[in-house]
């Protein structure tokens, strides 16, 4: 029977880093004992070795028949099987560092084939059904998942340096709100109310920068009821933060600060690669107009002075689908979202967006119909969203107005109107700009990894085939 619990008092990279120095062939006078899973064994007549993998790293298990307790018990050891070793330090005469077994205890069995220990577990789908396993035989995926760990720390760090703090606000919204997205809902019995899961946690947290809160974040879990797709997953994890008394412009040079900053912690340099190219975070990165980048790549003049109809043949001819409900700005991110986004290799802002698609951002300083928003691209992916905030009620109302419109007409990511948040810019929001980040893709950028579930432990998977709900 396995033990309630098991006094641990090394780690396998501990011992590689005390024992670097211990000469070959040579036994140490220390005794510690290690805890682990077997993940690979093989016999000598006499002698087994194993290796065994805690936490921190690998280090092998040296067991004579002569010194080992139970020696034909532990040569018929399942891979994969919870070990706890007590032993001496030493180092074989080919220079393997490791812990002679004079003492072990089973501490929980795996009952199931080992995957082959070259190969993994090399059926993708099993390996995110069965994250368990895959962390224990594939590294590269316990790597990228650790190296996500540090990322959201360093994070943190870089945040609450500049004098961020980091905040909570609700999962269950009374209205959905904050972006353009389908939501999930449930219903709450004791209210009898339906009830949101967050699209984003944007309005409640513009409504902590009324109430004096002047730079915030939250590191937030968000639900998007869409598809599963390379860069999409129904829940995800998102940067939000706002920053009172700042602009777009500043929330660019923060975000370049940022990436840069965190792909020289994990990658030693600004340089990372994906796909086998090479792409450089150094600051600072191209800033250019939606409307700008539309002309670069297709030759089109577009304008929000255009006809709405010569526009929407220009959209079908690009290969753009054209609903009844999409104006002139709609149509223009259109376009740009078919044509021109997934050519955008290197580091850029796309700035300057449509009023129509930007229900919360303010209204440009110098260009009528567009707003201060900004994209970052990098790679072809969208890392966030950010843009000088609307301070205005009663413009935010009647953006909201015109939103419950489009929703009316068919647009089911068409945001509602939000009267409580209406009414906390009437007591004061001051000039404030929004930044969100998409977490998983910003893991996806700095470890060079080409699908979103590849840096989420559990992604939301399609249900297998015959199985029955439960």
């Amino acid at each position: 029977m396995p033990p309630y619990r098991f006094e641990v008092d090394a780690t396998a990279a501990e011992l590689h880093e005390r024992f670097v120095d211990l000469a070959e062939g040579t036994e140490s006078d220390v005794t510690v004992t290690i805890a682990g899973r077997l993940l690979l064994r093989r016999g000598q007549g006499k002698l087994v070795f194993g290796d065994l993998r805690d936490g921190t790293a690998r280090i092998q298990l040296f067991a004579p028949a002569a010194t080992t307790p139970d020696f034909e018990r532990f040569a018929d050891l399942n891979l994969g099987d919870w070990l706890g070793v007590t032993g001496v330090v030493m180092r074989t005469k080919r220079g393997e560092l490791s812990v002679r077994v004079d003492g072990w205890q089973l501490l929980a069995e795996w009952r199931h084939p080992f995957p082959d220990k070259w190969h993994g577990v090399t059926d993708t789908e099993l390996r995110y059904r069965q994250r368990y396993v895959d962390l224990w035989v594939n590294d590269e995926s316990r790597e990228r998942l650790t190296a996500r760990s540090r990322i959201v720390t360093e994070l943190r760090r870089l945040l609450d340096q500049r004098g961020f703090m980091e905040v909570e606000t609700p999962v269950l919204h009374p209205i959905p709100g904050g972006a353009a997205a389908r939501p999930f809902s449930t219903h709450h019995n004791a209210l009898d109310t339906e009830l949101y899961l967050r699209i984003a946690p944007e309005l409640y947290l513009k409504r902590l920068v009324v109430g004096g809160f002047e730079k915030v974040y939250e590191i937030a879990r968000v639900f998007r009821n869409e598809g599963l797709t390379t860069r999409h997953n129904p829940e995800f994890t998102m940067l939000e933060l706002y920053w009172a008394y700042a602009d777009y412009h500043d929330c660019m040079d923060l975000v370049e600060q940022l990436v840069s900053t965190l792909a020289i912690s994990h990658a030693g340099g600004t340089t990372v690669e994906l796909d086998g190219r090479p792409i450089d975070l150094a600051p600072p990165w191209r800033r250019v107009s939606m409307i700008e980048l539309i002309a670069e790549h297709t030759g089109l003049a577009v304008s929000l002075d255009m006809d709405r109809d010569e526009l929407a043949a220009h959209a079908e001819r690009l290969g753009v689908e054209v609903k009844p409900f999409y104006g002139v700005g709609k149509l223009i991110l259109e376009i740009y979202e078919k044509t021109v986004e997934a050519n955008l290799w290197d580091p850029v802002f796309v700035i300057d967006y449509p009023k129509e698609v930007s229900p919360l951002a303010r209204d440009h300083r110098e260009h009528a119909g567009l707003v201060e928003r900004f994209e970052p691209i990098v790679a072809g992916r969208e890392l966030g969203n950010g843009f000088t905030e609307l301070v205005d009620p009663d413009e935010q109302l009647a953006r909201f107005t015109a939103q419950a419109a489009d929703r009316e007409a068919g647009d089911a990511e068409a945001m509602p109107v939000d009267h409580d948040y209406v009414k906390a810019l009437e007591y004061g929001l001051p000039p404030t700009v929004g930044l969100g980040i998409g977490i998983d893709r910003l893991v996806m950028l700095l470890t060079g990894t080409g699908t979103i579930r590849d840096v989420i432990l559990f992604p939301t998977l399609r249900p297998e085939p015959g199985s029955a709900p439960s």
